[in-house]
């Protein structure tokens, strides 16, 4: 029930904005709107106001604003608040106002978050060193070692973990060349990323170094007895490095009443701290509770989170980008496409883990969402807008019929990709083969 309502939030809001756009400029330019409708198929709630009819329909999967005059095949009477009495130019910005109003949505959504406050994975802007790879891994059978540093992936230089796991997530099952920088010298390997999850996302292996950091230090227990501190950072135990969590458990575990030295990172500095487990059965506990990495708090003003905000959003369309690229070239799998059942799984998800999760991938969707509505596929918002520069570079209007046809094209193009999102979707709840 969760992944329903939040989904439906989540899509409420998008297929709303979109169509406020379009509808809003249309009243600009002074064209008759007929209907206004949140969903399609049979209306469940209707009103009239000013000569337009306010609904929600059953389907929620979408929504449309029906202009005067609007289609080929509508009545014209040739009337100026009809919508090809309009200019080009009006008609043009009739049709971008929905996508640019995601565009935009997107932005102000992940600024929103961002100014309220997040804590984010500290490796992510590190540059991408190995610090771990995992046995039986692609990464472990090509002979990448700790240490490495990971210089491109597929031609694509990566200056940071993020851009690393973002090139690598796109291309699993696909044999890719990294390049790697072992003491001072680069040499290019051959990898074949592993599909992990339902929705396949590329992996190799490898992961930076993790340190765990200190996120609660329980009164009157052997951590807070010996001075640890949250957010103090875990970089070895006994002269260990440690490099993830699961090994700090485990020494901890095994030495009940046994003293043990940290070494940690307290803001700039470097500190042992001596801290001896108590007993609790037969393993031994100090009282606090970790994080598996380091965070870091991003707290930006106001204009500051726009400015984020806008640099996330178009690294996010970069991605998207060289996402459908890939899909063209066959480089990136279908089946890492998503349709309603998907994004339903991950709003429920998201709704889970709070509002700025829920939020972020909000302003995620509604990125795609605007992006997808410019491609030029008849159909589409960009299909429109390229027929209509087709006729400006034609100086003339198509006939009817051409236009039934291009439409028709572009129908087909996206019940094409209707049916293989929606068979991702039910592959990934085992409900087709595949999943």
């Amino acid at each position: 029930m969760t992944s329903l309502l939040a989904f439906l939030f989540v899509l409420g809001v998008l297929i709303f904005v979109h169509e406020l756009g379009h509808f809003v400029m249309a009243r600009w330019h002074g064209i008759r709107v007929l209907t206004f409708s949140l969903g399609f198929g049979p209306k469940i709630f209707k009103v009239n106001r000013g000569g337009t009819e306010y609904c929600v329909s059953a389907i929620p999967l979408g929504g449309y604003v029906k202009m005067a005059g609007e289609h080929a095949e509508d009545a014209r009477s040739g009337s100026p608040d009809e919508f090809m009495s309009k200019t080009k130019w009006q008609r043009f910005q009739v049709l971008i106002m929905g996508p640019v109003m995601n565009l935009v949505l997107a932005v102000v959504v992940l600024a929103g978050v961002l100014y309220m406050g997040a804590e984010v994975p500290a490796y992510e802007q590190e540059a991408p060193v190995v610090g771990a790879v995992a046995e039986g891994s692609p990464a472990e059978r090509v002979g990448i070692q700790p240490a490495d540093r990971i210089v491109s992936v597929a031609g694509r230089e990566v200056e940071t973990w993020e851009r690393f796991f973002i090139a690598v997530s796109t291309r699993a099952g696909d044999e890719i060349p990294i390049v790697i920088e072992r003491d001072g010298r680069e040499q290019t390997l051959r990898v074949v990323p592993d599909p992990q999850t339902e929705f396949e996302v590329g992996d190799i292996g490898v992961l930076p170094d993790l340190h765990p950091q200190i996120r609660m230090v329980n009164a009157g227990e052997p951590a807070a007895d010996a001075g640890l501190q949250v957010n103090d950072v875990i970089l070895a135990i006994d002269g260990e490095r440690i490099r993830d969590n699961s090994r700090l458990v485990e020494v901890i575990n095994s030495h009940p009443g046994e003293p043990v030295t940290l070494g940690i990172r307290r803001g700039g500095d470097e500190l042992d701290v001596e801290v001896t487990p108590r007993r609790s059965g037969d393993i031994g506990l100090i009282g606090v509770q970790l994080s598996p990495y380091e965070v870091r708090t991003v707290e930006p003003g106001f204009f500051q989170a726009i400015g984020m905000s806008v640099q996330r959003n178009v690294e996010l369309t970069r991605l998207i980008f060289e996402t459908l690229a890939g899909l063209v070239t066959a480089e990136t799998s279908p089946r890492q496409l998503m349709g309603p059942v998907g994004m339903a799984q991950l709003s429920g998800g998201a709704a889970e883990v709070g509002l700025g999760a829920l939020f972020s991938l909000m302003s995620m969707i509604s990125l795609n969402l605007g992006l997808l509505n410019l491609l030029p596929i008849p159909v589409l918002d960009g299909g429109h807008i390229l027929i209509m520069a087709m006729e400006g570079v034609a100086r003339r209007d198509f006939s009817i019929r051409v236009k039934e046809r291009m439409l028709l094209a572009g129908f087909v193009v996206l019940m094409l990709l209707m049916v293989t999102v929606l068979y991702n979707d039910l592959a990934r709840i085992g409900w087709m083969p595949g999943g």
